[in-house]
Formats: C-alpha cells, sequence, structure tokens
C-alpha cells in the first residue's frame, strides 16, 4: 500500500483490505450465531455501505433478507436537523430482526434521527453494525451491536467511503496524511 491522492488531499494506508475482509468474516460468523434461527433483514445504508454489506453478505450463511436506503441529514452545505430518507425501505420491518448496515458512525447524528422512525414500524429487534467506529466523535449516543474496527478521530476513504464523491472503489481504508 502506498500514498494516494483523492481530489486535492493525499491519504496514507491505515487499514489493509486482507485487515478489513478477515474482520467482516469474523463479525459474519457472530452473527450467523446470533441469529441461525431468525433470518434478519439486512438495512444498507447508501452510498458508504454498499462495500461492507457486500463483503458481509459473502460470508452470511444462514436465511437472510437485504434491502438499501439512502439517509441524509444535509441539504447543501448545511445540516437541515432532519433525517431525510432519499431512497425510502422497500421492505417490511414489522416483527423483523433488523441489523442496520453502516460504513462508520461517527458523530451518531444521523443514525440516533433515524432509529426512532424505524422503531416505530415495530421491528422484533433492531441491531447496528458498523465497519468503523470514532467513539471519540460520536456526539449522540448509537447502540453499536457489532464493529470491526474502532478508529481515531481522523478522516478517512476508501472501501465506501468517500472525500467529495471520490475514492469509494478503493479496496482499503486511507487514513488523512498530516
Amino acid at each position: 500500500m502506498h500514498e494516494i491522492r483523492v481530489h486535492d488531499k493525499t491519504f496514507i494506508p491505515y487499514l489493509s483490505q486482507p485487515e478489513i475482509e478477515e474482520s467482516i468474516k469474523n463479525l459474519a460468523q457472530k452473527i450467523n450465531q446470533d441469529y441461525a434461527d431468525k433470518c434478519p433483514l439486512f438495512i444498507a445504508i447508501l452510498n458508504g455501505a454498499f462495500m461492507f454489506a457486500a463483503e458481509l453478505f459473502k460470508s452470511i450463511s444462514i436465511a437472510s433478507e437485504i434491502s438499501f436506503i439512502k439517509l441524509a441529514s444535509y441539504k447543501g452545505t448545511t445540516s437541515s436537523g432532519h433525517v431525510i430518507t432519499s431512497i425510502g425501505l422497500d421492505a417490511d420491518v414489522k416483527n423483523k430482526h433488523i441489523i442496520i448496515l453502516e460504513d462508520i458512525i461517527d458523530t451518531g447524528k444521523t443514525m440516533s434521527r433515524f432509529l426512532p422512525q424505524l422503531y416505530n414500524q415495530q421491528p422484533a429487534s433492531l441491531k447496528i453494525a458498523a465497519l468503523l467506529h470514532k467513539p471519540e466523535a460520536t456526539t449522540h449516543e448509537v447502540p453499536l451491536d457489532y464493529n470491526c474496527f474502532k478508529i481515531p478521530n481522523k478522516f478517512v476513504v476508501g472501501f465506501g467511503l468517500d472525500y467529495n464523491g471520490m475514492g469509494r472503489n478503493i479496496p482499503a481504508v486511507y487514513k488523512l496524511k498530516e
């Protein structure tokens, strides 16, 4: 792994593709055990979680479903204060075991606003799985049930995470060079 450039910024290697894949396989094993008799519905949050969801689903061996939803709390460059569902959930969640898949939990604001909307639909259970978590950045507590990596409060790209729309296709995670 070597330095990369995305737009006007330089990033250095942080988590390699093999490290990420191994951690996701281990997480999948835990989910397979925990949900062996439950047939969960995975809800992947777009855009960032698409690579995490795809990699995780390769190792999910239990009966399960997957759906995608796009959430946003920004209009332009300022927060609207409300979570906007850009692409709606097309699956009924009532009485289902839900596992939300997130690329990263940093402040937790978007997820903390979305969870009550989901709870109102009366799922049987609701868990959150994230590839990355920045505990130092968390200002809105989110019940994180499954997590691959806890990372410092550094800006990262790759494996679904972007910088101004670019870098999602990088198969590893890179952090901003200081």
